[in-house]
């Protein structure tokens, strides 16, 4: 058996069955395989969350990773089970945009849609398809065979719409689209969007009632329990509070604007 790696990403938590089920399935079929969480702590239905940590995490893997990711609001529907081939990976959840942002940064080359039952446990259950389809795909995909046996290849797919930052009256403006354990407020706007925005030169960040100058390269260079605003790991623009929480300071929400302008 080959010792392929197996991720986990899902909006399943830890109380429950569900996680523990999924890996039986998969070491039924290949105990050589290496499982990993990245996480089960995803909002339940958050398919925004999910593809956005997904994101974040598939790249830090050896090639050749599959990428399992159930979040599935829509499990038991029209919706379709998809394998993503991607230039060092394999991506396996529903087609419902979890997968897409991670996968299409990664590179597609092909979209396969899952419909050979053989590679199914006997019995379906349409509430629990991560248990009875995208877990026994996963384990035999670590085994070794053709990803165009399980289904047939199509050339669309769900995609997830982060949006895009936009100018208005001279000004780029943004809205938070994650908000992380800590309270970090992350936006769409990235460092790309930023640094053609400003072209080195000194911003002002508002969100809410609350004006931020500059930026900072890391959560040491302000003072404690200040508000502040750096390009995070991702690469995008968060909104922090050192040792503290900034969606608490600021009682923002997701969606809500973040706006900058150059500094006079």
């Amino acid at each position: 058996m080959k010792r392929r790696i197996i991720t986990f990403l899902t909006d399943f938590g830890r109380k429950d069955h569900y996680v523990a089920s999924m890996k039986g399935v998969i070491l039924g079929i290949n105990p050589a395989c290496t499982l990993v969480d990245i996480s089960h702590e995803v909002r339940p239905h958050d398919i925004r969350e999910g593809a956005l940590t997904l994101a974040n995490a598939y790249s830090y893997f050896p090639k050749g990773t599959i990428h399992l990711a159930v979040v599935d609001p829509g499990v038991g529907s029209s919706r379709k089970p998809v394998l993503f081939m991607t230039k060092d990976y394999f991506f396996l959840g529903p087609d419902n945009g979890v997968l897409s942002l991670a996968a299409e940064k990664d590179g597609v080359k092909k979209a396969i849609v899952l419909s050979n039952r053989n590679f199914f446990r006997p019995s379906v259950s349409s509430t629990f398809h991560g248990r009875d389809i995208f877990a026994p795909v996963a384990g035999y995909l670590s085994t070794g065979i053709k990803p165009e046996s399980l289904g047939r290849i199509v050339r669309s797919w769900v995609k997830f719409d982060f949006g895009k930052p936009w100018i208005v009256k001279g000004d780029l403006v943004g809205e938070i689209f994650h908000i992380d354990a800590f309270g970090n407020m992350v936006t769409n706007v990235s460092q790309q969007d930023l640094n053609r925005f400003a072209k080195k030169r000194a911003i002002v960040i508002s969100i809410g009632k609350r004006e931020i100058r500059g930026l900072k390269k890391s959560y040491w260079e302000a003072r404690k329990r200040e508000l502040l605003a750096l390009i995070g790991s991702g690469e995008f623009l968060e909104i922090s509070v050192r040792e503290g929480d900034a969606q608490k300071v600021l009682k923002c929400r997701r969606s809500d604007r973040v706006r900058i302008r150059l500094q006079n």
